[in-house]
């Protein structure tokens, strides 16, 4: 039997003349901090963005065709968040191919910059980076050939038992990449039975 999940990815409700409009895309995300002159060049090297503005209270970045993805606000003396509250656990960015992904990482990594965290979760392979405030942004890319496919996966019992997905190594990804294996062995997800959704590194 269908979950009402299922039924709705399936067969989307009809349009009627009093229903909310959905978007058309996620636009951008803004951050405030007090190590401006710290995120700023961070995020310009992780997402190889350029500053639509840039002046010593606020940045605009954009690495695509919309005019900004990613805004930084200085505030100076704002207190880091404790742990164990609630908010935004992080925001994520896919590339195009394994290939991508994986260059990526070893261009960041040859600059100091490397992955707290890499992981299988089945519908992606991911990365988490921590922005010098403690901000994870997630570098993935998909695993799956359409977003059928991906949707799919949250419906099977791998996903029921484990939905954070089987820890990768990004460094063992790239050397077998650069030995010439193939992206669809590279992106292959091998369950490992249950996992806890705490069972994270970036929840510690």
């Amino acid at each position: 039997m269908a979950t009402a999940l299922q039924s709705a990815q399936q067969s989307p409700p009809p349009a009627t003349a009093d229903a909310i409009v959905s978007p058309a895309r996620l636009a951008h995300v803004v951050l405030r901090t007090s190590r401006f002159e710290e995120m700023l060049p961070w995020y310009k090297l992780v997402l190889n963005a350029t500053a639509a503005f840039e002046s010593e209270h606020i940045a605009f970045l954009a690495y695509d065709d919309e005019h900004h993805r990613v805004a930084l606000i200085h505030i100076p003396g704002l207190s880091p968040p404790p742990k164990g509250v609630t908010g935004v656990h992080h925001f994520a960015f896919t590339y195009d191919s394994m290939s991508d992904l994986l260059h990526n990482y070893a261009k960041l990594r040859d600059r100091g910059i490397v992955p707290a965290w890499g992981v299988n979760h089945g519908p992606t392979t991911s990365f988490y980076y921590a922005d010098p405030e403690g901000n994870y942004i997630e570098a993935q890319v998909d695993n799956c050939d359409t977003v059928e496919e991906a949707g799919e996966f949250f419906f099977t019992e791998n996903f029921r038992q484990n939905a954070i997905g089987v820890d990768v190594d990004p460094e063992d990804l790239y050397r077998r990449m650069m030995a010439g294996e193939d992206e669809a062995s590279l992106k292959a997800y091998h369950p490992i039975g249950f996992r806890a959704v705490e069972d994270s590194p970036l929840e510690g």
